[in-house]
């Protein structure tokens, strides 16, 4: 295999200047690749606390429509009853009966990926209502 000698002594060309080149490339772009990567779980973290309100509205709706005695309780223990531990905490779950309906309303608080970096206060809240049987 022969090789190319240029005019200035140098063997190989431009290949061998720009050596390390793609390396250096990706480690300027790799923090902007993890900064993404938190951005969109965090986007992922408000999509699922929306779903899990609602589902909570809706089973705790279901529920103390469903009860007999002590209609309030059994919505309130419903609606906490499946949301994992880092929704536990600021769950605000209000219940009651109105127009032939039972309502329940459940404000849960998003957590956040990067606690001291991207503290931004969100609340999300599901509603649900259940018809009156009678």
């Amino acid at each position: 295999m022969a090789t190319i000698e240029m005019a200035d002594g140098r063997i190989g060309g431009r290949r061998e200047r720009d050596r390390g080149q793609t390396a250096i490339e990706f480690v300027g772009v790799t923090p902007l690749i993890i900064l993404m990567l938190i951005v969109l779980w965090q986007c992922a973290l408000i999509g699922y606390t929306y779903i899990l309100a609602g589902n909570s509205a809706d089973v705790a709706a279901r529920a103390g429509n469903g009860s007999q005695s002590r209609q309030d309780a059994a919505c309130k223990e419903a609606a906490r009853k499946d949301l994992p531990d880092a929704w536990q905490g600021d769950v605000e779950i209000d219940c009651g009966a109105e127009w032939g309906l039972y309502r329940a309303k459940v404000t849960l608080e998003v957590p956040v990926l990067v606690p001291g970096v991207l503290n931004f206060p969100m609340d999300v809240e599901g509603n649900a209502a259940s018809a009156k049987e009678g």
